[in-house]
């Protein structure tokens, strides 16, 4: 993609709309909605990097309730012919058909590159990447596995939906102490991941979400991992121009 003359790429994670409760949610939803209202007017392409929802699981014909303002603010703007592009996170692993028939929204499992005026991305939600926490990276094995979501299908929505939004919840997943804290970076698992990247291939930034910390990690000379933070805590994000990758708040 080459980016028009003073349109700008823009990148957002971890909003986790609905936790604690939809109620509580709503302020970050509307700080949100104001946000895509704000850029759209510059914007050549928007990421969305994953856990927009703090639980999304789609039936055959039924979908969470809730976030009507978001999803009308998204389905505007892709109409309007800005392309969204979205990732998905561990706690919306069951993205199935929904964002791409009724927003046009392409829907993406696992990382993916990019080039934007000739600088090259490698971008992701983040989770299940590099070295160590294998008990989740098991975990997500059994949320994706086919036979599982099918089981989960079996519930009726009212008490499926109600029974992960507590578990998603109480999982502290949301803004855990350790997604709160630098660990340093020989311990930041996915400054490791990059890293083991840049020894096959070159990338220029690294963009990622998930661990709901706003980061800024020189690799080498040529090359950036970027977290983007969250929408909790933070209200950061990302924007790239053509040339400079800047983190801003909103």
């Amino acid at each position: 993609m080459n980016i028009p003359k003073g349109k700008k790429i823009y990148f957002a994670s971890d909003n986790h709309l609905g936790a604690p409760t939809q109620e509580a949610s709503r302020p970050r939803e509307l700080k949100f909605v104001a946000w895509l209202d704000a850029i759209k007017k510059d914007a050549a392409a928007i990421f969305l990097m994953g856990d927009l929802f703090d639980f999304w699981f789609e039936y055959k014909t039924v979908v969470p309730k809730g976030f009507t303002r978001t999803l009308g603010k998204l389905a505007e703007i892709s109409d309007s012919g800005i392309p969204v592009y979205y990732f998905v996170g561990n706690h919306d692993l069951w993205m199935n058909g929904y964002f791409e028939e009724e927003l046009n929204i392409p829907v993406y499992h696992k990382p993916q590159e990019y080039t934007f005026n000739n600088k090259t991305f490698l971008i992701g939600h983040g989770d299940g990447l590099g070295p160590g926490d294998k008990g989740y990276k098991r975990m997500k094995k059994v949320f994706t596995n086919p036979f599982s979501k099918w089981l989960f299908r079996w519930l009726h929505p009212d008490l499926g939906v109600k029974l992960a939004q507590y578990m998603s919840v109480k999982n502290k997943l949301i803004s855990g102490d350790e997604d709160a804290k630098f660990l340093g970076e020989d311990n930041e698992w996915l400054v490791q991941y990059c890293k083991r990247k840049l020894e096959d291939k070159h990338y220029d930034f690294f963009v990622f979400g998930h661990r709901h910390l706003p980061m800024e990690i020189d690799l080498n000379q040529t090359s950036k991992y970027i977290n983007l933070g969250d929408w909790i805590n933070y209200y950061t994000y990302g924007v790239f121009d053509g040339e400079n990758f800047e983190l801003k708040k909103f």
